[in-house]
């Protein structure tokens, strides 16, 4: 017998809304070309690899992955399903190295700054001797945001406080991924917020998403980006 579905949380509100995704929600750009680097990554992942996305929400690369052949399984605090189990990233219901690769796509900054370290604990239990972590989070000091500290003195925050307390410059981040035991082994970033493009996302999101193609195409410097993609290995 299945696993029954059970949301609680934003899905309790907002129903499974990464399924169809609203093209005017302003973080739609983003979100779809973090989706299509994911892919990318997970397509040259050997079949066989023991995978686990945590913070998954409502499974949907795992949906997927495990239809092509890949063991792949979700975890997620807020909601459950035959892909997803439920689950505290900073306490995993995953054995000591026994994955191969963990994903962790936009959930540490969700978390508190004492919980970060805890979450990253955890991923780094879970991974085999020289398995892979695939972390994506948003970066405090990306380009407009450096901009508007420098002319009006304040940061543009990544979300709202009360939804992104972690909310680090990437700076941070890197240190702390280093100090919980990880090598990064590669760095990419998504959205540089250059003025144009960035106006233009506020305005229609839906017709930003080909200029953040070129954008990311062009290899922007990660500093720059509102996202950051990290390959990270347990050393």
């Amino acid at each position: 017998m299945g696993v029954m579905r059970e949301v609680s949380g934003e899905y309790h509100s907002k129903g499974d809304y990464h399924r169809e995704l609203d093209r005017s929600w302003r973080y739609y750009p983003v979100y779809e070309e973090k989706m299509a680097y994911v892919r990318r990554y997970l397509d040259a992942v050997p079949h066989g690899s023991s995978i686990v996305d945590v913070g998954c929400g409502e499974g949907l690369l795992v949906e997927e992955y495990r239809a092509k052949g890949y063991e792949m399984q979700g975890v997620d605090l807020n909601y459950a399903s035959e892909a997803v189990r439920r689950g505290d990233i900073t306490a995993l219901p995953v054995d000591d190295a026994s994955v191969d690769l963990a994903l962790c796509l936009d959930v540490i900054e969700h978390l508190n700054f004492s919980q970060q370290g805890l979450a990253l604990f955890e991923l780094h239990r879970v991974l085999r001797s020289g398995g892979k972590l695939l972390l994506s989070v948003p970066n405090l000091a990306h380009f407009a945001s450096r901009l508007s500290f420098m002319v009006l003195g304040r940061l543009i925050r990544t979300s709202s406080i009360e939804r992104h307390p972690g909310d680090r410059p990437i700076g941070e981040y890197l240190k702390l991924v280093r100090d919980m035991g990880f090598k990064i082994s590669r760095r990419d970033g998504i959205f540089p917020t250059y003025p144009g493009v960035s106006a233009l996302t506020a305005i229609s999101p839906r017709w930003a998403l080909p200029l953040h193609r070129l954008h990311n195409r062009l290899a922007p410097p990660p500093g720059f980006c509102f996202l950051n993609m990290l390959e990270l290995v347990k050393s």
